[in-house]
């Protein structure tokens, strides 16, 4: 997974269970429909007794990095793994997220060439994906960033690989904010599975400045005005 999007208009288009005043300030972020790396994105996190809704980038940075970049990929981290890591233990223990969105892009590579779908609630309401954050400072510049959560999920349609973000009902996710789960197991056996659905969608996705509802509409990949997709332009998968 290296691509999403958030375009939540709606307060009423969030699973039923988040508290009014977060629903509302996630309605009223920017409709993002492109997020990739490095590009800012809605983020519920906890600050202190409370839960607020702000704006970080997307792929974690490291506290202790000596740049606000980092050399690894870290827009996802390993559900099984992330505990232990370097780079995430410290946000395991003490900063986690949900990444609120209306669905993710991801690449049907059971096609020649392979071909990007958007995977999406079958219901319509919106998704709720478990993250991490970190916050780096040094020499007055700072930065928060994030990094979702990804695992086996059985719920994502074929011709798509089962693998993807972990996906939370709200009791859940707000319980994931507040730290109740120690450990990767007891996460996991919460995840939600969400009956999902997916459709082809064009390949601008490709272009990180591309950032319209367009990105949304289905369209037929063999349709003669659809571009073949070169090996080398297709993104890995998570």
């Amino acid at each position: 997974m290296r691509r999403f999007a958030q375009a939540i208009a709606d307060p009423g288009s969030l699973p039923p269970g988040l508290p009014e005043d977060l629903c509302l300030a996630i309605a009223a972020a920017p409709e993002r429909y492109n997020v990739g790396k490095d590009k800012p994105a809605t983020v519920i996190a906890r600050s202190g007794e409370r839960c607020v809704v702000t704006e970080m980038r997307w792929g974690l940075v490291p506290r202790w990095s000596k740049a606000p970049a980092t050399p690894y990929t870290t827009v996802t981290a390993r559900l099984a793994k992330a505990a232990g890591s370097r780079i995430y233990a410290k946000a395991w223990k003490e900063r986690h997220c949900v990444v609120p969105m209306s669905g993710y892009y991801k690449w049907d590579r059971q096609r020649n060439p392979p071909w990007p779908r958007f995977v999406q609630r079958r219901d319509g309401l919106a998704l709720l994906a478990a993250g991490l954050w970190e916050h780096w400072e040094l020499e007055g510049l700072a930065l928060d960033s994030f990094s979702l959560l990804t695992g086996p999920n059985p719920s994502i349609p074929a011709p798509l690989t089962a693998d993807g973000p972990v996906f939370l009902e709200a009791d859940t996710a707000l319980e994931w904010l507040a730290g109740a789960f120690t450990g990767p197991g007891a996460l996991e056996r919460r995840a939600h599975r969400i009956a999902l659905e997916s459709y082809p969608v064009s390949r601008a996705i490709r272009d990180p400045q591309r950032d319209d509802y367009t990105l949304l509409e289905p369209v037929d990949p063999d349709a003669p005005n659809e571009p073949d997709a070169d090996e080398h332009d297709v993104e890995d998968d998570d």
